[in-house]
């Protein structure tokens, strides 16, 4: 097993990266053996994976990280870099090699301070490694402040140093950064390919696995929760009602209610798994007594954590909503194939009658105006719009078509 066998439906990628694994082997070789690094070179300092939801931009990232680490003996038999089984490819993947930083955020925004020290870390040489290699899942949270802290480090990069920045697309990312970076594209891997690896990968039974990446439409990771999580699926069933709920004024406003409430109970969710022992670990760092006051000149680092925990429930709460939105738009887009008579495969067909009974009962020009509400809905959403508003605004929308 490869490092890229998780990379679904990517081939091309898989192969680009993988040409430049080797040549970044091969001038890591020629500088530790003191000849002169080979010319012509695939590998660059600086990469940008950008695709939709669900294409592996970071897996992808991650993959390519573990080659450029991989220690396989192999190599020097002409072997691609990526076994996959050495302990450079292992502790890259699993996110416990020393010079292979992964950075996500669970907040809405990824700030100068954080950037500031991402930024010196990359300085560093490598520690045990072959490259010092830094993994920005999140490039798209930057603030325009730690995006111009980062372009100084893109500009003038440590000589072992690679970047990896994701993004869901070009415009994300500031252009003086993009500009600097290799830009990769992914796409939406096929259905039958992300079903195959749900099987595979994760035992998932045929049936369930291929109704599950039908749903999600070749979204890997939605697909997986949806096939593994209950609560997933019932959060999913609720949303798919809303289009047979919004027949008058008060189903609209319960219908609004009803997704807020959701997006609440996966914020909450968060909170009763993550807040509660992030909490108890810092007051146990702190040197707190357990029911006892906390050590003087704590109460600054306490409430900076209640801060970011709120923060994070904010995005959780934003991020739930938005996946609801986007399962709407599937609902609609799968009414607007039948109303055009298309052959293509529907994402939603559990619900086929709700989809035959809206197709039936409105027209083409409707659900194209249907999906333009929930696209802005989601707009409203992203200028900080009150979520109740902007989701009751929308539910009306649908009532009206």
């Amino acid at each position: 097993m490869t490092v890229w066998d998780d990379l679904v439906g990517q081939d091309r990628i898989a192969e680009t990266l993988t040409a430049a694994a080797r040549d970044a082997d091969a001038r890591v070789t020629a500088e530790s053996s003191g000849t002169p690094p080979p010319e012509a070179t695939r590998m660059t300092h600086a990469w940008l994976f950008t695709g939709p939801p669900g294409s592996g931009r970071a897996t992808a990232a991650r993959a390519f990280a573990a080659a450029l680490q991989c220690t396989s003996p192999d190599r020097a038999l002409g072997g691609v870099p990526g076994c996959g089984f050495c302990d450079g490819c292992h502790t890259s993947l699993i996110g416990t090699h020393a010079d292979v930083e992964v950075i996500r955020t669970d907040l809405l925004s990824i700030g100068v301070k954080d950037t500031r020290e991402l930024v010196r870390r990359a300085q560093l040489s490598p520690a045990v490694g072959r490259w010092q290699v830094i993994v920005l899942e999140d490039a798209d949270r930057l603030t325009e402040g730690a995006g111009n802290v980062l372009l100084k480090a893109v500009e003038e990069p440590a000589p072992r140093t690679v970047w990896l920045l994701c993004a869901p697309s070009l415009e994300d990312v500031l252009p003086t950064i993009r500009s600097r970076c290799r830009h990769l594209t992914l796409r939406t891997p096929p259905v039958d390919a992300v079903a195959d690896v749900l099987v595979r990968r994760d035992g998932i039974e045929p049936e369930a696995a291929a109704a599950a990446a039908r749903a999600t439409q070749g979204h890997i990771g939605r697909a997986r929760r949806l096939a593994t999580d209950e609560r997933a699926r019932a959060r999913r069933a609720t949303v798919l009602k809303v289009p047979m709920r919004v027949e008058d004024i008060g189903g609209c406003l319960r219908a609004a209610q009803e997704l807020i409430d959701a997006a609440g109970e996966d914020s909450k969710q968060v909170a009763e798994d993550v807040d509660v022992k992030e909490t108890e670990d810092m007051k146990a760092a702190l040197g707190a007594v357990p029911g006892g006051r906390m050590p003087r000149g704590t109460a600054g680092v306490m409430k900076e954590l209640a801060d970011r925990q709120k923060r994070r429930s904010t995005r959780t709460q934003r991020d739930s909503l938005d996946l609801a939105l986007t399962d709407l738009t599937g609902f609609y887009r799968d009414v607007l194939a039948i109303q055009f008579g298309s052959r293509i495969g529907l994402a939603n067909d559990d619900v086929r009658d709700s989809l035959d009974r809206i197709a039936r009962a409105s027209t083409p020009e409707a659900t194209l105006r249907r999906i333009e509400a929930i696209v802005a809905c989601r707009q409203a959403l992203d200028r900080n719009v009150a979520p109740l508003l902007a989701v009751e605004a929308m539910t009306v929308s649908l009532r009206a078509g």
